[in-house]
């Protein structure tokens, strides 16, 4: 019996050293470099997949018969099993087309809630010379909608398996609802593991 009670002690300490002595290293890394830790929808995706839709929609057709759009970024949905913020990947899209200035970009609700309730405000408490003005908003010619798809195709032992993403994204005139352009990018990632759960 004691010799069973020196042997667990034993383990428990070897155990407790074995935690103890773990390490975490970090290293900094460029953002744009590229990482694919777990196969699943990443930055590099985002970025990818902005860059793609944004050079097509600012080449297309439509571009060349509208005068100075003003654009909106609607819902573009995450259609799913993984949490994908598409709230960066959204971002994304508004930097690069509000840089190419070929086109504006409005703010989306909750940032028009703020502003107004700050127009609202400078009308009580700013002076009169420095107080926007009500009534001044741009409105959007054309909102952007989509959302991102996903399907896995995996082997019997679910040790390798292609993973698959398709963005669709569509400008829409806010006045008419005619489509004025459609676009498309795919993204497939070949996984390998020795074990996996999907």
């Amino acid at each position: 019996m004691d010799f069973a009670k020196l042997i667990l002690t034993t383990i428990s300490t070897a155990f407790l050293f074995w935690r103890c002595s773990s390490t975490q290293s970090v290293q900094r890394v460029d953002p744009g470099s590229q990482s694919d830790l777990s196969g699943n929808w990443n930055d590099t995706d985002a970025r990818m997949v902005a860059e793609d839709m944004t050079s097509d929609i600012l080449s297309a057709a439509w571009l060349q018969n509208v005068e100075s759009p003003v654009l909106i970024v609607g819902d573009i949905r995450n259609n799913t099993t993984e949490h994908i913020r598409t709230d960066i990947f959204i971002k994304e899209i508004e930097r690069a087309m509000v840089n190419s200035q070929k086109v504006e970009i409005v703010a989306d609700p909750d940032q028009r809630g703020q502003i107004r309730s700050e127009r609202d405000d400078q009308q009580q408490h700013a002076s009169y010379e420095s107080a926007s003005s009500l009534a001044q908003e741009l409105g959007a010619d054309f909102m952007l909608v989509g959302g991102i798809e996903a399907n896995v195709d995996k082997n019997l032992d679910g040790t390798r398996a292609a993973k698959f993403y398709t963005v669709n994204l569509e400008l829409i005139n806010v006045e008419s609802n005619r489509k004025a352009w459609i676009g498309n990018k795919k993204i497939k990632k070949m996984i390998e593991r020795s074990k996996v759960k999907w």
